[in-house]
């Protein structure tokens, strides 16, 4: 698969201990951790591997990032950078990082949607090759592989990342009192879902669920490393099992385990 507009191309974990952060995770999903020291003497970038393959990256908290705290975010790929941006913020989204030129990487930058939901955006650079396939899959083990958005008005959003990212919804699943949960794909890939939140206390964002073995002896392995589990584990339509956690500097972060179906 080539790259294409809409698709995951990168996950990234701003934390506040990036040591801490590696050894949860590595214990949890697997993921050995390369460093990569800047060029300019600023903030080292790490990236999460799965054996020699790069499916995430890394770096420590920079004082006064919108996120407000760790937290996990996604690049979506698209062919124009700035004319993402400008669509966004015509749209009533906010932008918090410019479009910027990453040399061999890319051209990037982040922004928020009309609901206040953080992403970035990405052209990647040709040498990247078929990037999208080594973060994201629905079969492959320690890449995300779903992607859930909670958000204050889904008739809202869906349409906004239709026009953005040219994502698509052929069905929804009810949920009772909390509404629909509505499945969006790009092209035939189905990437995750969004629903409304269900109080004003729940945070608005993207939640990415990563692959991993056994979400129930992931449990006790979050705890161990000083996280909570605040949901799950449980089965969920499709064959699968996940967990909901929140890491020990507080990001949240979902896991899964089974094969969809």
């Amino acid at each position: 698969m080539a790259n294409r507009t809409g698709m995951p191309i990168w996950y990234e974990l701003m934390t506040s201990d990036v040591d801490a952060a590696k050894k949860f995770y590595g214990d949890i999903v697997g993921w050995t951790s390369t460093a990569f020291p800047s060029p300019d003497g600023g903030m080292q970038y790490n990236i999460f591997n799965v054996d020699e393959t790069g499916v995430a990256g890394l770096a420590a908290l920079p004082d006064g990032a919108p996120t407000g705290g760790p937290a996990w975010l996604s690049y979506f790929h698209v062919a124009d950078v700035d004319a993402s941006v400008a669509q966004v913020e015509k749209a009533g989204g906010k932008t918090h990082m410019p479009p910027t030129d990453l040399p061999g990487v890319g051209r990037i930058a982040m922004v928020n949607d009309p609901q206040g939901v953080l992403f970035y955006v990405m052209t990647p650079d040709p040498t990247m090759g078929d990037q999208e396939n080594s973060c994201f899959s629905a079969t492959l083990p320690g890449r995300c592989s779903w992607n859930e958005l909670v958000t204050t008005d889904q008739k809202a959003a869906l349409p906004f990342y239709s026009s953005l990212l040219g994502w698509t919804s052929k069905e929804a699943m009810p949920m009772g009192e909390m509404g629909d949960y509505t499945f969006i794909d790009c092209g035939d890939v189905r990437l995750g879902a969004m629903m409304d939140r269900a109080s004003p206390e729940q945070p608005l964002k993207w939640t990415f669920y990563f692959s991993i073995p056994d979400v129930d002896a992931a449990v006790d392995k979050v705890k161990a490393h000083g996280g909570t589990v605040i949901m799950g584990p449980m089965d969920v339509p499709g064959g699968q099992r996940i967990i909901l956690a929140v890491d020990p500097q507080g990001a949240s972060v979902g896991f899964v385990s089974g094969e969809r179906q």
